[in-house]
């Protein structure tokens, strides 16, 4: 699984570059760089890990490039497409992956924490894709599912007919909500996964009541609904590749 967690790691440090600092759909060029060179670190020097390193540089450059496109205005096809074939490849060939090592095998090895210890290289990589890709990918796949059905247009994106502007506070929570599904779902507690995800409705429910018009109160409510189902499956999905 060692290609499909750098795969996670690139596009997960891509959209936390671009929320960080935009560099105008360049931010796949750190992500994917930065892939490739823990893949090298982790002892991924064979000629087919070294092809594939390259496909998930690539990814991560297709992925930056699209996602910003989306935001000025294009279609959101284009990116689902992308994160969609470059995760189905992933699976599909990570049986063909190395063993991983390298110096992070060292330090796995030599490390102070037990349970890092316990851990292979691979299921460590995994770790990490899967929480990096809970902070801001997430909330991009969100939006861009959102666009396609016709939720939330781009054109809207970031100014007051946003519903994410109306509903504050989406960005942060988000993310927080996925890692305590994560967080919990590796911890063998699905049942307190459940409760979080039934308390982000009950306290947003006085603000989807809150609005006069009725019209907007559906667009929100639907916005929300579909939103929330969206984030849910997102970390449920990397939830069930964590636990392969």
């Amino acid at each position: 699984m060692s290609w499909i967690a750098l795969l996670l790691v690139g596009l997960g440090v891509t959209d936390l570059v671009r929320s960080c600092r935009p560099l105008g759909g360049l931010e796949g060029c750190v992500g994917g760089s930065l892939a490739v060179l823990l893949g090298l670190l982790a002892g991924l020097t064979s000629v087919t890990d070294v092809v594939a390193l390259l496909g998930i540089a690539a990814a991560g450059v297709a992925w930056g490039l699209t996602v910003d496109r989306h935001l000025r205005g294009g279609s959101a096809v284009p990116p689902l497409g992308v994160v969609v074939v470059a995760v189905v490849l992933a699976l599909l060939l990570s049986g063909t992956a190395g063993e991983g090592g390298g110096v992070v095998g060292s330090w796995v090895d030599g490390s102070g924490f037990p349970g890092v210890r316990h851990l292979s290289v691979e299921r460590l990589l995994l770790l990490v894709g899967v929480l990096l890709a809970q902070l801001s990918t997430g909330n991009v796949v969100v939006r861009l599912v959102l666009a396609v059905t016709g939720t939330v247009e781009p054109a809207v994106h970031d100014t007051v007919d946003d519903p994410e502007q109306q509903l504050k506070g989406g960005r942060l929570l988000g993310p927080m909500e996925r890692l305590f599904i994560v967080g919990l779902g590796l911890a063998g507690e699905l049942t307190a996964a459940s409760i979080v995800i039934a308390a982000k409705g009950l306290l947003r429910w006085p603000e989807l009541q809150s609005r006069v018009e009725q019209a907007r109160i559906h667009r929100l409510t639907e916005y929300f609904l579909v939103g929330s189902f969206v984030s849910w499956l997102f970390a449920l999905s990397c939830l069930a590749l964590a636990r392969l």
